[in-house]
């Protein structure tokens, strides 16, 4: 009889659960994160020097710009709440035209005033260095600015602009590029 109480007791064990909340400092609010990450994926463009040639089936090259390599940049920062902004970033570029790889290291600055519920209109503004990858001791000053629309989940369609500041060949070589991309950033 011993034996089947404590089966018993042991078996109501099995199916009981306790739990005790404790609540500490419920009148603190948790202090919101200040930094974020970006990520940028961009693709270069240039001006189609073959434009209104004719192509060998006998179609005609309408295109007045054409792509011209890929991009991809990374940055870490802090902002006020998601409205300004700076962080450190780097990254590779690819320019075929060029047959060049930068490595640039730049300064961001960003502002991103609220246009709309969720929709922020965003400005960047870039400075800082840039380096060619296998091209000896070739660099020079980098700068880019650009302009885009960013959602409330931290995605940017943007337009660029960017100049490396240093000259590949001739006086008519400068390295910069007009980009489109796509940015992410998490807050």
């Amino acid at each position: 009889m011993k034996i089947k109480i404590i089966f018993f007791i042991g078996f109501v064990y099995q199916f009981s659960f306790g739990q005790v909340e404790t609540t500490i400092n419920e009148s603190q609010i948790p202090t919101p994160k200040i930094t974020y990450t970006q990520f940028d994926f961009v693709v270069p463009f240039k001006g189609n020097k073959n434009r209104g040639d004719y192509y060998s089936d006998g179609s005609q090259n309408n295109n007045w710009f054409i792509p011209d390599g890929l991009g991809a940049k990374f940055g870490y920062g802090i902002h006020y709440n998601k409205w300004i902004g700076v962080s450190a970033n780097s990254g590779l570029d690819f320019y075929g035209s060029y047959k060049l790889v930068t490595a640039p290291v730049f300064t961001n600055f960003r502002i991103s005033p609220r246009i709309g519920e969720e929709t922020r209109i965003t400005a960047q503004y870039g400075i800082g260095k840039s380096f060619a990858i296998g091209r000896g001791n070739l660099q020079g000053i980098y700068q880019k600015g650009n302009i885009g629309i960013e959602t409330g989940e931290g995605i940017c369609i943007f337009i660029e602009g960017n100049h490396h500041g240093y000259i590949i060949g001739n006086a008519l070589d400068k390295v910069y590029s007009i980009n489109i991309g796509l940015c992410l950033f998490n807050f």
